[in-house]
């Protein structure tokens, strides 16, 4: 059986593969483990976020697991900034990793904007 791969998983996937190499080149390369490990944990929990929000049980679970993944996508953006205002990641690559996760961001966003829309819908 093939499942129609959704947008935001496909995004959320790709970023979290990008997140794990660029935390292996910063563990071995710059030194970098404490920061790198929180970048990590927070980089790939985006996907897996999304991950158990499209098997999600109900609209209200998928809503949670779609809520805990913007809350991890920020957190990362956080940690990105950190890393390349700290001079420990190049500006070039913050500037595109920061860009991927932004566009994360705004893809979440506007998932859970959507959702809650037809929430307030379905009350009414």
């Amino acid at each position: 059986m093939c499942e129609r791969k959704h947008v935001v998983q496909e995004k959320s996937y790709t970023f979290a593969l990008e997140i794990l190499k660029l935390c292996r080149w910063l563990s071995e390369t710059k030194k970098e483990y404490v920061i790198s490990k929180q970048l990590l944990k927070s980089g790939t929990s985006i996907g897996a976020n999304v991950e158990e929000a499209i098997g999600a049980q109900s609209r209200k679970d998928f809503h949670a697991k779609l809520t805990i993944a913007c809350k991890e996508a920020r957190e990362t953006h956080f940690w990105i900034r950190l890393l390349q205002d700290a001079d420990i990641l190049d500006r070039k690559i913050a500037e595109k990793t920061l860009n991927d996760c932004t566009e994360l961001l705004k893809l979440l966003t506007s998932i859970l904007r959507t959702l809650q829309a037809k929430i307030k819908i379905i009350h009414y």
